[in-house]
């Protein structure tokens, strides 16, 4: 078994994945409303969200799709996309990338748990959390 996360956006789901994909690495694979088999019943202003994106990296995978039409959207809460890190380097790169234009709860410091951590919601309201437990780039 694996467990993945999946996450709900209000219309920036596109922007979110390619900028997650451009961070992170992998593959993205992305269907529109409009182009599932249910495109008729969806109205047509709709038809650019997003109904369901995946980006594999190795064999880890992240998965969203925009609002459906006439749903609340409530934002992402509750839960950080956590990614556990096996360098500094590494670390310090995905903080500054994903961080950039949210909004940070922890830099990217320390701590008696790990050589780095961070907390931070991202510009996309989706909340992370980097952990490198030990520097694999130490000896």
């Amino acid at each position: 078994m694996k467990i993945h996360a999946y996450l709900m956006f209000d219309g920036q789901c596109e922007a979110a994945f390619n900028h997650y994909a451009e961070c992170l690495g992998g593959e993205l694979e992305l269907m529109r409303f409009g182009d599932s088999p249910e495109a008729d019943n969806v109205p047509v202003e709709f038809h650019q969200r997003v109904i369901h994106v995946c980006l594999t990296v190795g064999d880890q995978l992240l998965m969203a799709s925009d609002s459906m039409p006439g749903m609340p959207y409530e934002g992402i809460k509750g839960c950080s996309i956590s990614l556990q890190v096996e360098n500094v380097p590494e670390a310090e790169r995905l903080y500054t990338a994903l961080s950039a234009g949210g909004t940070v709860q922890m830099e990217l410091q320390q701590t008696f748990w790990a050589t780095r951590f961070a907390m931070f919601t991202d510009r996309f309201g989706v909340s992370w959390m980097i952990n490198c437990d030990v520097d694999s780039q130490q000896g």
